[in-house]
């Protein structure tokens, strides 16, 4: 199967695994989701680790926590018309591509990638995640195989 390159702003189709289930000893998460990817680290090894941030549909109890995708962005990215939020105070890392990637389109297995956020939306996920992260606000959750 040839996956998509890993870059910034792409919205994957993941099984992302929230903090709460984790910390609840869950391995695998209940729901695939969109997700956007934040950051791409290429290791000594040449193995590539992706932080993902989660999509939800949930509203945020504290809007600094998440950004609401735009109505035409969720379009163009052929998601719902639902509001949705970006999360930027959790994050899965894994090495890509890993087990847990699903297919956007049902039965198509080289569907994994939405496509990308704009750039101006992506600056300010980007922005308010590395905001959270040096103020230790970041919960990190590093996935397995």
């Amino acid at each position: 199967m040839n996956w998509p390159v890993p870059r910034p702003g792409l919205v994957i189709r993941y099984s992302y695994l929230w903090e709460s289930e984790a910390r609840a000893g869950k391995e695998e998460g209940v729901k695939d989701r969109p997700c956007a990817i934040v950051l791409v680290i290429h290791d000594d090894h040449g193995e590539q680790r992706v932080q993902v941030l989660p999509v939800t549909h949930t509203p945020p109890a504290d809007l600094s926590t998440a950004l609401e995708i735009p109505l035409v962005v969720k379009q163009r990215l052929g998601l719902d018309a639902q509001r949705s939020w970006v999360v930027v105070t959790e994050l899965n890392e894994f090495v890509w591509p890993g087990p847990d990637l699903r297919p956007a389109i049902r039965g198509d297995l080289g569907s994994v990638a939405h496509g990308f956020l704009p750039p101006r939306f992506f600056r300010a996920v980007r922005d308010r995640y590395l905001a959270l992260d040096a103020a230790r606000r970041l919960n990190r959750i590093q996935r397995t195989e």
